[in-house]
Order: C-alpha cells, then structure tokens, then sequence
C-alpha cells in the first residue's frame, strides 16, 4: 500500500510537472498567438499603404497615358539597346507596330517614314545627350517634326531615348503653296518690270 501510495505521489508530480510543462507551453503559444496577431495587423497596414499607392500609380498611369494621347503626338519610348519599351496610340500609323513588338529593335520594324539613319541618330543623342529635331517625310506624302531625346528617369539616370512625332503635314503643304504664290509673284513682277 505503502509502495502503491509513493507511486502514486511520484506519478502525481509528474503529472503536475507536465501539467506545468504545458502551461508554460500554452503561455509562449499565447504569446506567440499575440505576436502573429500583431504581424498580422502590421501587414494589413503595409497592404491598404502599398493598394493606396498602387491606386494612385493607376490614375497617374491613367493621367499620363490620357495626356500623351490628347497632345496627338505619337511616341514610342526605347530602351539603351534602342528596343521598344512602349508606344502611345497612332504609333501603329508610322511604324507597323503591335503591342508584341515590345522588347524588339525598333531599327527591325518596318516604318513609313523615309528616315533611314532614324537608329543611329538614336544611338548619337544616347552618347552625346543632346535632343536631335528633323522633318521627315513619311512614304505616303506626310511629314513629321521628329524629335529625339534622352529618356532620364526621376534619379536623372538616362535609361533610352523618347522619339516623338508632330504631323506637320498641313504646315508642309501650307508652306509649299506659299512658296508657289511667292514664285507666281516673283514671275509677275519680273515680267511686268
């Protein structure tokens, strides 16, 4: 009985041990559950922060991409290698381009443009900086103002070109029939003197 009862006494304590052993245990598993709880409220945090500012990227993409296609200029932005990066709406009406051309040389896409050293004027103003402006003539008889320039990135890190494409055909054609008047005059006048 005596022996019974010591067996019983030490099986006791080691009950109470172990009941001790998982009080501990379910005190760090609380702790641990408080801690989750708090990470948990720190992410939801960071995440409406970075939805807000993606939210706010969107309408600035949105604002952008509604100013570059008001202003009925085309550009297509190229990366140092003078690959696509991307185009803004009516680009497709100067180079045969779709949005998988996104990543290709520019130099590989057919254009209308009759502007042969278009890349290594590219490849200039990436090495020297500075903007290049020419009037083109596209093969079907329009013109374009076109402009080259550094692409510089918010840490003024040049990272391509911006190309940009002003229709100045109406302009060309104005000035081509100003010169015809100012010839007829010109032949008016030497004929009368």
């Amino acid at each position: 009985m005596q022996s019974s009862q010591e067996e019983l006494k030490s099986t006791n304590e080691e009950l109470q041990s172990t009941n001790e052993e998982l009080q501990s245990t379910n005190e760090e598993m609380t702790t641990s559950r408080e801690e989750m709880q708090s990470l948990n409220e720190e992410l939801q945090t960071v995440n409406a922060e970075q939805q807000s500012k993606m939210d706010e990227l969107a309408r600035l993409n949105n604002d952008m991409k509604n100013l570059l296609n008001s202003t009925e200029i085309v550009t297509v932005f190229l990366d140092n290698a003078l690959h696509v990066r991307r185009f803004t709406s009516g680009a497709n009406k100067i180079f045969k381009l779709i949005p998988g051309d996104v990543g290709r040389p520019l130099s590989d896409i057919a254009s209308d443009l009759l502007y042969p050293e278009m890349t290594e004027e590219s490849r200039e103003v990436l090495r020297t900086l500075v903007f290049s402006e020419k009037q083109i003539a596209a093969t079907d008889g329009r013109w374009f103002s076109v402009r080259i320039m550094p692409y510089r990135t918010m840490e003024d890190v040049i990272d391509g070109v911006v190309i940009t494409f002003s229709n100045i055909t109406a302009a060309k054609k104005l000035e081509a029939e100003l010169r015809e008047e100012n010839a007829k005059l010109k032949l008016l006048l030497h004929t009368e003197g």
